[in-house]
C-alpha cells in the first residue's frame, strides 16, 4: 500500500495556513459576505483560505489537480485535492464556532476516485481530525501528539445516537417519514450539522448520521476519517465513498438499519 505520510503532512500545513486566515476574520465586524447563485453565503475568508491553499499546492504539488468550493476545478491527473475552505459558512458569519476547513486528497483507481488523505480542522473549537489510507484516523494538536479514533460498538438503533443537519432536505427527497421514524426509534438525536457529526461518528460519541444533499468537497475528507476509524461512509444509495451527492455514516454495525430508514 502506498505511503501517504508526506501528503498528510502537507495537508496539515495547508490547514495551518487556512486556520490562521479564517480565525483572523472570525467575528470581524467588517467581514464581507456575499450571496452565491445557489443562495448560500460566501465570505471573504472562504475565498482567501481557498486561494492560499491553492497557491501552496501549486508550489508543493504542481502536477496534482485541485477542486474547491469557491474556485472550481483546475488541472487533470490521477491525484486531486478537494477543498472546502469553510464548511459551515452560515455558522462562521454568525459567530457560531462550528465550522472547519476540509482538505482531502483523492486518487484514481480502477474502481474510481477514492479519498486517501483527509484533514478536518476546526480552529474555533481547537480541534483537528485526520486520516490516511491504511494508517488509521486520529485527533489531536499535531501528527506527533494525537489519539487514534475508533467508532462505537453500539449495535441496536434503540441504543444509538443519531445526528443530522436539518429537516428540509429530507422532505424534498420524500424521505421525511423515514427520517422521523428513525428519530423516534433511536435513543438520542442532535442537530449538530456540517462536518461535526462525521467526526463524532469517527470518535465513537455519535453512532450514525446522514445528510440528504451534499457536494464532493463536503464529504471527501469526512469519508476517509470515518472509514479509517472503522466506520462506514456511503451515499443514501449505499454506494461506498463520497460520490452520491448525499451521505450516510455510521459505526458500520448500524449501517443497514440507517439506510433502511433514510436510504434510496
Amino acid at each position: 500500500m502506498p505511503d501517504y505520510h508526506d501528503d498528510l503532512r502537507l495537508a496539515h500545513v495547508l490547514a495551518d495556513t487556512a486556520d490562521a486566515t479564517t480565525m483572523e476574520r472570525f467575528k470581524a465586524l467588517d467581514l464581507k459576505v456575499e450571496t452565491k447563485p445557489d443562495m448560500t453565503p460566501v465570505s471573504e475568508a472562504d475565498k482567501a483560505a481557498e486561494e492560499l491553499i491553492r497557491t501552496s499546492l501549486q508550489r508543493a504539488r504542481p502536477r496534482d489537480a485541485v477542486l474547491g468550493e469557491e474556485f472550481g476545478s483546475e488541472g487533470r491527473g490521477p491525484r486531486r485535492w478537494v477543498i472546502d475552505p469553510i464548511d459551515g459558512t452560515k455558522n462562521y458569519v454568525r459567530g457560531v464556532p462550528v465550522w472547519a476547513t476540509l482538505i482531502a486528497l483523492m486518487e484514481r483507481t480502477e474502481e474510481g476516485d477514492r479519498p486517501v488523505v483527509g484533514v478536518v480542522s476546526a480552529p474555533a473549537l481547537n480541534r483537528r481530525w485526520w486520516a490516511a489510507l491504511g494508517a488509521g484516523a486520529y485527533t489531536g494538536r499535531s501528527l506527533t501528539s494525537a489519539t487514534r479514533l475508533s467508532v462505537s460498538r453500539v449495535a441496536r438503533v434503540q441504543d444509538a445516537s443519531f445526528a443530522f443537519s436539518s429537516l428540509g432536505g429530507w422532505e424534498e427527497r420524500g424521505k421525511l417519514g423515514g427520517f422521523l421514524d428513525l428519530t423516534r426509534d433511536c435513543w438520542r438525536t442532535r442537530g449538530y450539522g456540517d462536518f461535526w457529526p462525521y467526526m463524532m461518528v469517527a470518535e465513537g460519541s455519535v453512532d450514525m448520521c446522514a445528510e440528504p444533499e451534499l457536494s464532493l468537497w463536503d464529504m471527501a475528507a469526512n469519508a476517509i476519517v470515518v472509514q479509517e476509524a472503522g466506520g462506514t461512509f456511503t451515499g443514501l444509495d449505499g454506494r461506498e465513498g463520497p460520490h452520491s451527492g448525499n451521505a450516510a455514516a455510521s459505526n458500520g454495525l448500524l449501517h443497514e438499519d440507517l439506510l433502511a430508514y433514510v436510504g434510496d
